[in-house]
């Protein structure tokens, strides 16, 4: 038996109900990408009820719909975004289609929920700001590795706090499980997925503005390489970059489809936050060799070291705040500037890099 490769990664928090029965309605589509689950979870744990699903294949609706049985299989694109019920469309959809996709919906009168990454190209970016602009619609992005990770949310708390004080920088390692015979063939062409850094890389740049307090940044270096795919040579199975946020802060990342079958789960994703006067290191899918369960974090500061066992303790606040961000027109989940900036700097990093043969 195969272990996951993360492909339907959709963690279950304590639902956190922001809105009551029929006061936010969604629509799932394109389910080319698992992370559509945890989108779609997240949302529903949050008080969202799913009214339609749609895909182009049959048996990946059939498959959503044994999870989210409540919703109706609509014979087209066109019925989700012709519906006034409908207030966000969540998507997964190719990489290179999901920018297309989010300026449909949004000239639908919709908000749109994508997953990661949002782009393929530069050009995508700024037709989607262009769209925002234009429409007064959100485009949302499922960064889940600090969203839907309820040790990356308690960092983020504590940061705030001040913990740790002003944080310096940021190092994340985000290795995914290959697992080739699972992956869909889109997956192996650079026009589709985007590269690795445009890829998982968009996690890890997300993170880095988020936990630094940073506005924007400068990538100075990023690699790729395909050390041990060669049956797929537009694959990129390692991507690593540097950058330096406006506030000084910096960051090195990365990301990698090297996790060895071995490993109990899907990736042994870390991410050590520095700052002035301490510091945090999360061990989000498992703790190797000590604990199969994820959401580990350790914090060392001047009153001393810590450790916290997070599973269940702190929930996915991001979901109810963009249920009530779409109803009020506010940005407390993330703002859009934030969303889009990720974004940007995932695309030139993956632009600029140098292939490592």
């Amino acid at each position: 038996m195969q272990k996951s490769d993360g492909m339907n990664y959709a963690p279950k928090g304590k639902p956190n109900l922001v809105v009551g029965k029929g006061e936010f309605t969604f629509a799932a589509m394109s389910l080319d990408h698992g992370h559509i689950y945890g989108m779609s979870n997240g949302l529903v744990e949050a008080g969202a009820e799913i009214k339609w699903v749609y895909d182009q294949d049959p048996a990946k609706v059939e498959a959503f719909l044994k999870q989210f049985p409540q919703a109706q299989a609509a014979s087209s694109e066109e019925v989700i975004l012709n519906d006034p019920e409908v207030k966000l469309v969540a998507a997964a959809a190719i990489p290179s289609l999901r920018g297309p996709l989010g300026i449909r919906v949004m000239e639908s009168g919709k908000d749109y929920f994508t997953d990661k990454t949002p782009f393929t190209s530069l050009e995508q970016l700024e037709a989607a700001k262009e769209a925002v602009a234009r429409t007064g619609r959100k485009y949302a992005v499922y960064y889940s590795e600090r969203l839907h990770v309820e040790s990356a949310v308690f960092a983020g708390q504590l940061i705030e706090e001040g913990a740790i004080g002003r944080v310096v920088q940021v190092l994340g390692l985000g290795p995914h499980r290959l697992n080739a015979p699972s992956r869909p063939d889109w997956f192996f062409e650079k026009d589709k997925y985007g590269g690795i850094l445009c890829d998982i890389g968009s996690h890890q740049i997300e993170q880095f503005l988020f936990y630094a307090g940073c506005k924007d940044a400068t990538v100075v270096s990023s690699k790729v390489a395909n050390y041990n795919a060669k049956d797929y040579p537009e694959l990129e199975d390692f991507g690593d970059a540097t950058l330096v946020g406006d506030n000084g802060a910096t960051n090195y990342f990365r990301v990698d489809w090297l996790t060895p079958s071995g490993l109990g789960t899907w990736g042994d994703g870390r991410t050590i936050i520095l700052g002035t006067d301490g510091y945090i290191e999360m061990r989000k899918y498992i703790d190797i060799a000590r604990d199969p369960q994820g959401d580990q974090l350790y914090l060392v500061n001047q009153q001393g070291e810590k450790h916290y066992s997070l599973h269940g303790q702190v929930g996915f606040p991001y979901f109810g705040q963009l249920i009530l961000d779409c109803i009020n027109r506010t940005e407390n989940a993330m703002t859009q500037a934030h969303t889009f900036k990720a974004a940007e700097l995932c695309l030139q990093a993956q632009a600029k890099a140098v292939r490592v043969e």
